[in-house]
This record gives structure tokens, C-alpha cells and sequence, in this order.
């Protein structure tokens, strides 16, 4: 019995540790916003200072946004300044999801809040990104997050459940 439960709480760690370092990684990139846009419409083949107005779809969509965080950082760097604090965050529940890494069975309580808060996403993505004029699709890549990080977590809760001998 001792052996078949190492097994799972061995599982349920590498999901967790799978969900940990996409947090990171997620939070992370939040900070060097204007490097990666700038990238990212370099990898498009979308040339410098062309017009939002000229381009369709997700050409004009990059480079909407590209012009937003230029302007923006040009006169307003501080307004950045909540991209860091976002970095910080996802580090920060990162951080959270320690406990559980180094004891499941203890901590079971932060998966589900994980759970919760990868649900969460999608009505908060689907409502702040319409009020925001965030094109739907966008706001659908949005909900992955959610969707894609409750996996690992859906995972390990399921796993949870399996040592304690019912359904978590």
C-alpha cells in the first residue's frame, strides 16, 4: 500500500511541478511586454510604424497593440509598473503551490484553490477582455491559460482522491 501511494504522490508532485513552472514562466513574461510584441511583429513580417488601419485580422490586431505599448511606455512607463506587479503574482502563487509539492496530502487544500482560480479565469477573461474591446479570440487564448493549467491540477486533485480512498 505504502509503495502503490509513493507512486501517486510521485505523480501528483510532477503535475505540480509542471503547473509551478508554467506560473513562473507565465508571470515572467509579463515583464519585457514591448521586447516580446516588438518580437512577435518582427517574426510576422510587419514593418515598423505601419498603420493598425492598414493591416486585418491578427496582423492589424499585433500591431494595434504594438502602437498601444509603444505610446503608452513612451509617455507613460509607470503604467508598466502593473505588468511587474502581474510577474509578481503568478511568482508569488507560484510560491504557494510549494507546499503542496513537498506535501500533497497536507496541502490538497491549494490545489483546489489553483482549480478555482483556473476557472475563474474564463469568466473574468470573457467579461474584462469584452469591456476592454479584447477580440474574442484573443480572449479565448485567455481562457486556455485556465483550461490548460487545471489539467495538471484536475490531475492531481483526481490523484488526491485516490489516496484518500474517494473522490477529492
Amino acid at each position: 500500500m505504502a509503495e502503490r501511494e509513493e507512486k501517486i504522490l510521485s505523480r501528483v508532485r510532477v503535475l505540480l511541478a509542471l503547473f509551478l513552472v508554467g506560473l513562473v514562466a507565465s508571470g515572467i513574461t509579463a515583464v519585457p511586454l514591448q521586447w516580446e510584441i516588438d518580437t512577435l511583429a518582427d517574426w510576422m513580417g510587419i514593418p515598423a510604424g505601419v498603420s493598425p488601419d492598414s493591416l486585418e485580422g491578427l496582423h492589424r490586431w499585433i500591431t494595434l497593440v504594438r502602437l498601444g505599448l509603444n505610446e503608452t511606455n513612451e509617455r507613460f512607463p509607470f503604467i508598466a509598473y502593473g505588468t511587474d506587479w502581474l510577474a509578481f503574482a503568478h511568482v508569488m502563487i507560484a510560491v504557494a503551490f510549494i507546499g503542496p509539492l513537498i506535501d500533497p496530502v497536507r496541502n490538497v487544500w491549494v490545489i483546489t484553490f489553483g482549480l478555482i482560480a483556473c476557472g475563474a479565469i474564463i469568466p473574468t477573461a470573457m467579461i474584462f477582455g469584452a469591456v476592454r474591446g479584447i477580440p474574442f479570440h484573443w480572449r479565448l487564448i485567455d481562457c486556455a491559460f485556465g483550461v490548460v493549467g487545471a489539467v495538471p491540477l484536475g490531475l492531481a486533485r483526481w490523484y488526491m482522491g485516490r489516496i484518500r480512498g474517494r473522490a477529492c
